[in-house]
């Protein structure tokens, strides 16, 4: 679904370190459609290169069997090159020799992204390594705004969007889809020894870590997710006006995208919130139906009517 767009005016270093972030972005392609042709041509490299930058930032988190220190380590070095990165002038590589620091070093400079929201990005990520836990839901949420609300501000500005009411309801939106995802891979991240599930909400249904194990969850542990997908549901619902102000193609991509979130909301209520029964997935012919509903959704948006939109049947 990515792109492979020609960069007229770049450097070849420069085509080749996005020619780079496309690849790797296809070789990890997830739930959700990422620098697709449904985004304006001028903003896809630089999403991939934002992506190529979060994906592999997250990998040296997670993935391998790394200590926690050389996986900090990793981070920590990530943050130096790219502030090396940003400060380079246009078409410059200053000696940097990673792709995807080359390609997102370039996109903060033409879209002037602010650093912060990487940095941002980067502090959750070490927070990975060091955090297994989650007391309140608020802790939840706080770790979300790092790593997820980061992704929404940066795409807007690539869009050419610095409103603050759009950067609050891009945060409800990228919140709901990191606890989407957390919902989502419940058994993959508890066997990791991961829990994203707060303490609050596992002794208010009585979820014990102890009961955990068997090939279906427990009633209370089901009680437990049931809260977390009708408190993402209502995240969904808080940020839905975004999809609504949006216009063009990147407007439709966020239509996109909120509606497969709620649906795999859906296919994990269908499975009595037990993702050890089923992890709930999104295959091609979901997209297919998903794109009809978003491009419905802009067709009621468009048509004259004395009321609002009806579009929220979709």
């Amino acid at each position: 679904m990515l792109s492979d767009d020609a960069m007229p005016g770049f450097p070849r270093a420069l085509e080749r370190a996005y020619a780079g972030c496309r690849q790797l972005a296809r070789r990890h392609y997830e739930n959700f459609p990422v620098a697709s042709r449904l985004l304006p041509p001028a903003m896809r490299p630089h999403v991939a290169a934002v992506y190529a930058f979060a994906r592999q930032a997250d990998d040296f988190a997670d993935e391998g069997d790394r200590a926690p220190r050389e996986r900090l380590a990793l981070l920590d070095d990530r943050r130096r090159r790219l502030r090396a990165a940003a400060r380079e002038p246009d078409g410059m590589t200053g000696g940097e020799t990673d792709p995807v620091l080359l390609a997102l070093g370039n996109t903060m400079r033409v879209c002037d992204l602010p650093l912060a929201l990487f940095e941002d990005l980067l502090s959750a990520f070490r927070q990975d390594v060091t955090v297994r836990r989650y007391r309140t839901w608020g802790d939840l949420l706080d770790y979300c705004s790092r790593s997820a609300n980061p992704v929404g501000r940066i795409v807007l500005r690539v869009g050419g969007f610095r409103d603050p009411a759009l950067d609050r309801a891009a945060d409800r939106i990228c919140t709901a889809l990191q606890l989407t995802n957390f919902l989502q891979d419940f058994r993959r991240d508890w066997e990791r020894g991961r829990l994203y599930v707060p303490a609050e909400i596992c002794v208010r249904c009585d979820a014990r870590e102890e009961d955990l194990g068997a090939s279906a969850l427990p009633p209370p542990w089901r009680a437990a997710l049931a809260e977390m997908a009708g408190r993402t549901r209502a995240l969904f619902e808080q940020g839905r006006n975004l999809c609504d102000r949006l216009p063009g193609r990147l407007g439709l991509e966020l239509r996109l995208t909120w509606l497969g979130g709620r649906r795999i909301l859906d296919r994990l209520e269908r499975t009595g919130c037990d993702p050890f029964v089923r992890r709930p997935v999104l295959g091609a012919p979901d997209y297919a139906s998903l794109l009809w509903r978003a491009l419905l959704w802009r067709a009621l948006l468009w048509r004259p009517a004395s009321g609002p939109p009806t579009a929220r049947a979709a």
